[in-house]
């Protein structure tokens, strides 16, 4: 399984990758594109429990969050994405060695801050011109790109990361 075959949802304020989202989504986009929300969701939640684990609970917001990303996969009006919890990073880039060790880098950092952040791995082609970024990896911290074609030092990831901090008064 290659890392395109994961989706990124917000659910419950949590960015969740899903297994199998966009294959589930193509499957059934001609059928079910004009069909009520209800059912889109059940067709959603049946395919995609095979392979994600989708906790008793959260069901009903898993199935949201379907429906939410069904609609925009099919270019129709999704409502808002909803907030997640903590700051936003993102690291663009295809996955290569230097992106493992962004990636890594920016995990010790959070580690370092006690930093409730949601971190993200994008390999959308799409994403990185909506970042308007050629140079990979990126990283993007709180929607506003700080690096990009290079791996930044430890330093300046950290400086980065307690300037978006949503809480200031974290010590390091």
């Amino acid at each position: 399984m290659s890392g395109k075959d994961v989706t990124a949802i917000v659910v419950n304020k949590r960015r969740i990758g899903v297994v199998g989202l966009e294959a589930a989504m193509d499957e059934i986009a001609a059928e079910y594109a004009s069909r009520p929300d209800g059912d889109i969701r059940d067709a959603l939640l049946e395919r995609l429990k095979k392979k994600n684990y989708i906790p008793a609970g959260l069901t009903e917001a898993y199935g949201e969050a379907f429906v939410r990303a069904f609609r925009k996969h099919l270019g129709q009006d999704a409502g808002e994405e909803p907030e997640t919890a903590g700051l936003e990073v993102k690291i663009l880039g295809e996955g290569c060695a230097r992106c493992d060790s962004l990636y890594q880098a920016v995990i010790d950092a959070v580690s370092r801050l006690h930093l409730p952040v949601d971190v993200e791995h994008v390999t959308d082609p799409r994403e990185y011109a909506r970042y308007r970024v050629f140079g990979f990896p990126a990283l993007v911290v709180g929607g506003k790109v700080r690096s990009a074609g290079t791996v930044p030092s430890r330093e300046d990831i950290v400086k980065w990361l307690s300037e978006g901090r949503p809480d200031p008064g974290v010590e390091k």
